[in-house]
């Protein structure tokens, strides 16, 4: 029951539509009608501005590790579970017509949880890909493929550091999702027409 209890809280705690929540309150915008449309970071950014991209990074990122620490005190067993149920949340979101982001920064609290809660590898599951986000950024411009490619690392060191498996088929299973909830991008990076950022670089 109390893992039950645990995955619909972390599921409620990832349908939080921060940018939504943001952009109404602070900035009288409805993102969903703006830029691409997506409920993540990126278009909050694009539409909002980069302070307001950044808050909401941090916000998504710790709504994914307060659902695992939440559910490492009512069942520690549904810790990974939890993080998972959270991401879904974040893209299917109850509060907000199921229409939500892409689960990066979600991912990264997901890391974030992994690494504080259960292997204690700071630098290979959580420091190593963010470093990877920012290092492919720099060199391509598109967030799309530096979010994928992170994403990627973070499974690649999973494996390598020959986690728990429960924790690397988790992992990979994110990733998978991840690239899926990013299949207009790929396209668009096969075309050409990807977007691609001005502020680095």
């Amino acid at each position: 029951m109390n893992t039950l209890l645990a995955i619909v809280i972390s599921y409620l705690f990832g349908s939080v539509p921060w940018a939504l929540v943001i952009g109404e309150i602070f900035y009288h915008k409805d993102i969903r009608k703006e830029g691409s449309g997506n409920l993540g970071a990126t278009n909050a950014g694009r539409v909002l501005g980069k302070p307001a991209a950044v808050i909401v990074t941090v916000l998504d990122a710790l709504k994914a590790f307060l659902s695992m620490l939440i559910a490492s005190r009512l069942a520690p067993e549904a810790v990974i579970y939890a993080g998972l149920a959270c991401c879904v949340g974040h893209c299917f979101p109850v509060f907000a017509q199921f229409h939500g982001g892409k689960a990066v920064a979600t991912t990264y609290g997901y890391l974030l949880g992994i690494v504080s809660l259960m292997t204690g590898h700071w630098f290979w599951q959580f420091l190593f890909p963010i470093l990877c986000f920012f290092v492919i950024l720099y060199l391509f411009k598109m967030v799309s493929v530096a979010s994928i490619l992170s994403v990627l690392a973070a499974v690649i060191a999973s494996y390598a550091l020959k986690c728990d498996l429960s924790i690397s088929l988790s992992l990979t299973a994110l990733w998978l999702f991840v690239t899926y909830r990013h299949r207009s991008n790929l396209k668009r990076v096969m075309n050409g027409t990807e977007s691609k950022i001005k502020w680095m670089g």
